[in-house]
């Protein structure tokens, strides 16, 4: 396959407000066409009733699924090339995503500032998203103190871990309308998405500015509003039909909105639908699942297990209420991730029509090609992120990186886990960890962190420890999950996928002993994985252990356990989930 051109993070020159060549070489300029021409009758629009809307999108990280949502909701989009776009704009959404420092310096080196500053203070129709909330207040301290635009009074900081909340704060929250605001009625009691490790908290000084709040630890301001200006912390368009009502109603004059379960009070536990992914005999992308990673049929053809096609499962999963969609590729990214480019499509299509978070894994890694050209990590990660994926899931690249960092002790910050997580922030990483169970006499006979285990070993052993795995399982490391995963915590992993080889499909629960060791140990989010087969094993996970979320995947696609079967359950034992 011919090595695609080389790519550009698109953060350090004006080029960064233009397409990226990537995405036009990639097809994007046809989706929006075709949307073009499949857009509904359109309702009067609140900004001067234009059909379209202007979109500055500084070139970092998944700004797709917005692009998406506004055109699912059939408006046209006018991206900003220069500032006399934004003066000249009818309606501004600033999608932010990434880290403050680089989005300010963007935002600087192409003249933006004074431009954006202007329209906001001239009260014009505006919306930011996430890091475009942010950058409204005084200054950050992620990676600073870094000035913002200062439009805001406060200071944007890092959420306090020390009364046991984990960072990132990811998943689905309630908010608390502080006061009346057009784009969050009637979304008081249901949940939208956040995804993120800095917050601004309510002041004297501010208070004039919020229009609701969110609680994680603490009040911190959700959304802010004063006249046409509008932003919001969380996600609207990953935050399913309450978020593309939300969207709707800034776009629109006036709009509606399903109504809800109306039940929201806090963090919903996230229910996560995996889809493994690899191509069949034949040459198709399908999504396959097996016994400890063996994905073909037990048959005299022997090939391999075919359980649907990716874009059309991750489709009927939105549907069904999953609260995020994870893909992991298990065949491609061996030796050239960016010549997988039907991956890179199963995610652009999933995105148009999937309005909640998707994550990619396989092969995030650095490499060359055989023309000897080198790519980062980060290179390969930007592709991703730029064709739909919201997060990228590392796997054994992550734990080389630990095992090197733990035999040092120096950060050397040139492992794909650091590269990532400097530059669109630890929210953004995921660690995929694949141990399996070594049982132990004594738990002196090694130098990792061992458990007295509920389930003793074949010849009575009280004692394990979990061994990490790199290759799909199919090789141990040196290395335990436990100082793994404190380990890639430090590295900038913002979230943990936890997975259990000996659990896998065999349906009989997840390993709650390996899921309390590892949400115990670290203060970011864990994902379980490996073992559900029943309801009930959603609802013991969550009420033994400390997991943010819980994943499933073969269940799911034979349908021996619907998703709404999952949160149905999970709502009648009280545990908080968004309906």
């Amino acid at each position: 396959m011919e090595a695609p051109p080389p790519l550009s993070l698109r953060l350090a020159s004006s080029s960064s407000l233009r397409a990226s060549p990537v995405s036009v070489r990639l097809g994007v300029g046809h989706a929006v066409k075709r949307y073009s021409r499949l857009r509904p009758l359109r309702r009067r629009f609140c900004c001067r009733a234009a059909s379209t809307v202007t979109l500055l999108d500084y070139g970092a990280g998944n700004v797709r699924s917005l692009r998406n949502a506004i055109h699912h909701l059939g408006f046209d989009i006018k991206d900003v090339k220069t500032p006399e776009d934004i003066l000249s704009a009818d309606c501004l959404l600033f999608p932010g995503v990434g880290a403050f420092a680089q989005a300010m310096e963007v935002l600087n080196q192409n003249r933006m500032t004074e431009a954006l500053c202007t329209y906001i203070e001239k009260d014009r129709p505006f919306l930011g998203i996430c890091l475009g909330l942010q950058l409204l207040f005084e200054s950050s301290q992620e990676n600073g103190p870094i000035k913002g635009l200062g439009l805001v009074p406060g200071v944007v900081e890092r959420f306090d871990s020390s009364g046991g909340i984990r960072v990132p704060h990811i998943g689905w929250n309630a908010v608390n309308i502080c006061k009346e605001s057009a784009i969050l009625d009637e979304i008081e009691g249901r949940h939208v998405y956040f995804v993120h490790s800095y917050r601004a908290l309510p002041s004297e000084a501010n208070k004039e500015w919020i229009s609701s709040t969110c609680n994680y630890g603490e009040n911190f301001i959700s959304s802010i509003r004063r006249g046409n200006v509008h932003a919001v912390q969380f996600h609207p368009e990953k935050s399913g039909d309450v978020g593309l009502s939300i969207l709707r109603r800034f776009l629109n004059s006036y709009g509606s909105s399903r109504s809800g379960n109306g039940n929201a009070s806090k963090l919903a536990k996230r229910v996560i639908a995996c889809l493994d992914v690899r191509t069949n005999d034949k040459g198709d992308l399908v999504v396959t699942k097996g016994d400890q990673y063996d994905v073909r049929e037990h048959t005299k053809e022997n090939e391999v297990r075919n359980l649907g096609k990716p874009v059309d499962l991750a489709g009927q999963y939105y549907k069904d209420g999953a609260d995020e969609i994870s893909f992991l590729n298990i065949t491609g990214f061996r030796d050239f991730p960016l010549g997988d480019l039907p991956m890179l499509q199963v995610l652009r299509k999933a995105s148009e029509n999937v309005f909640v978070p998707l994550t990619v894994g396989g092969g995030i890694r650095d490499f060359t090609d055989g023309n000897g050209r080198h790519y980062s990590s980060l290179e390969v990660a930007s592709e991703y992120f730029r064709s739909g994926a919201d997060k990228v899931s590392i796997g054994s690249d992550a734990v080389y990186a630990a095992e090197e960092y733990l035999k040092t002790g120096v950060k050397t910050g040139k492992s794909s886990l650091e590269q990532i997580s400097r530059v669109y922030g630890n929210q953004a990483v995921v660690v995929s960890i694949d141990p399996r169970r070594i049982y132990v006499r004594n738990p002196d006979d090694v130098q990792f962190m061992v458990i007295t285990t509920s389930t003793p070993g074949p010849n009575g052993e009280e004692y394990a420890w979990y061994q990490c795995t790199v290759n799909g399982g199919r090789e141990g490391r040196p290395i335990g999950a436990y100082e793994f995963a404190k380990a890639v915590e430090e590295l900038g992993a913002g979230e943990i996928l936890l997975n259990c080889i000996d659990c896998d499909g065999q349906g009989k629960g997840f390993d709650i002993d390996l899921i309390k060791l590892i949400s115990d140990c670290v203060t970011i989010p864990v994902i379980a994985s490996s073992g559900a087969g029943a309801v009930e094993h959603f609802s013991e996970v969550f009420e033994k252990t400390n997991a943010s979320a819980a994943l499933a995947a073969g269940i799911f696609h034979r349908k021996e356990v619907p998703i709404p079967s999952v949160k149905e359950h999970l709502f009648r034992e009280g545990v908080e989930v968004r309906l």
